[in-house]
């Protein structure tokens, strides 16, 4: 399941919500990643992959952070790239925030971690 922004934290909310039985892997780019109090990823949760801007005022670093921390606890596969001096929404075509390295290397990285992962 991929998503992009609030796409991106909806994946991540189905895999919180444990049902991976029809799921081989989670990709948010440029998502939310705040997990609401009380919930948190099942030991079983399918693989996760991030992309994310080093710029994105929207979601900070240590929200990147503490993310990882938590993925960290709950031993899961997952795998956070960051994208240099890419803002929120780095991937929108068109829009002013496009940043075209950024995209094409978390797709380059994405494509190459399904490889591996699956």
């Amino acid at each position: 399941m991929l998503g992009y922004c609030f796409g991106g934290a909806v994946a991540l909310e189905m895999a919180r919500e444990g049902n991976t039985d029809d799921i081989a892997a989670y990709a948010s780019f440029h998502g939310g990643l705040e997990t609401p109090e009380g919930q948190g990823y099942p030991s079983d949760t399918a693989p996760i992959f991030i992309a994310h801007g080093g710029a994105d005022e929207s979601v900070s670093l240590q929200d990147v952070a503490t993310f990882a921390d938590e993925l960290e606890q709950a031993g899961l596969n997952y795998e956070i790239g960051i994208y240099s001096g890419a803002p929120h929404a780095f991937s929108v075509f068109g829009s002013d925030r496009y940043d075209q390295q950024a995209d094409e290397r978390s797709w380059h990285t994405f494509l190459a971690w399904l490889d591996e992962t699956l």
